[in-house]
C-alpha cells in the first residue's frame, strides 16, 4: 500500500503472511515492519476467493496498492494467468520481488511496479484486466481516487471485478451507476465487498 493503516506492532523487523488456497498454499512470506503495514486478513482472503472462485484461474490482475503482496500472491497460488502489482515503497517492493524469487515464480507472470497508484492508472495498460484489488490506506481518498481512475478505463475488461476494503461504512465509495455490489461482508472492523463493473 502506498500509505499504510495505523496498526499497532511489536520490535521485530519483520512479520509474515501466510498462504491459506492453491499451489502455495501453507507458506509463509515475510513482509517488514513498516508502520501499519499488513496483509489482508486470513478470514477475509478466505471470503474473497471464495467469491472469486469461479473467476480468479485464467485472470489477469491487478493489485494497485500491494503491500505485504497478500492478495496478489493468493490470486497466483490460485492460477490467476497474471498479476501487476503496484507498490509506492521501496522497501516493500524489494521484500515483493525477494517473495517472488522464493516462489519461483516468473516476472512475466508476477510483474512488480514501484510507483504511486493513481499515477500508475494514467498509462495504457498492456491488455486489460479481469479483477483489481483495492486495498489503499483507510485514511485517504485514495479508495475514491482509484474508482474514478478506473471508470470507462482501458485497464477494465468488460465485466471485470473490483474488491475494494474499508476501515468504516460511512466511508463506503460511490460507485459508478454502470458498477454493482455483487458481494458485502464486514470482519471485525474491515468492511469489504466485491464490483461487478
Amino acid at each position: 500500500m502506498m500509505v499504510v493503516k495505523s496498526r499497532r506492532r511489536s520490535n521485530n523487523p519483520s512479520s509474515s503472511l501466510r498462504i491459506i488456497g492453491g499451489q502455495f498454499r501453507g507458506r509463509r512470506l515475510p513482509f517488514p515492519e513498516q508502520e501499519g503495514l499488513r496483509p489482508t486478513p486470513d478470514r477475509v482472503r478466505e471470503t474473497l476467493f471464495n467469491w472469486l472462485m469461479s473467476r480468479i484461474e485464467g485472470a489477469r490482475c491487478l493489485d494497485l496498492f500491494a503491500g505485504s503482496g497478500a492478495l496478489s500472491f493468493e490470486a497466483l497460488s490460485r492460477q490467476a494467468t497474471s498479476v501487476t502489482a503496484v507498490e509506492y515503497h521501496a522497501q516493500v517492493t524489494r521484500t515483493l520481488v525477494q517473495n517472488r524469487q522464493k516462489l519461483d515464480i516468473e516476472p512475466d507472470r508476477f510483474n512488480i511496479v514501484q510507483d504511486d497508484g493513481i499515477q500508475f492508472l494514467s498509462t495504457f495498460p498492456p491488455h486489460p484486466h479481469d479483477v483489481v484489488f483495492l486495498d489503499p490506506p483507510y485514511s485517504t481518498d485514495l479508495l475514491h481516487r482509484a474508482i474514478h481512475a478506473l471508470q470507462d478505463s482501458p485497464w477494465l475488461n468488460k465485466n471485470a471485478m473490483i474488491y475494494m476494503e474499508f476501515g468504516h461504512p460511512g466511508n463506503a465509495p460511490v460507485l459508478p451507476d454502470c458498477w454493482q455490489i455483487f458481494r458485502k461482508k464486514r470482519a471485525g472492523t474491515v468492511h469489504y465487498q466485491l464490483i461487478q463493473t
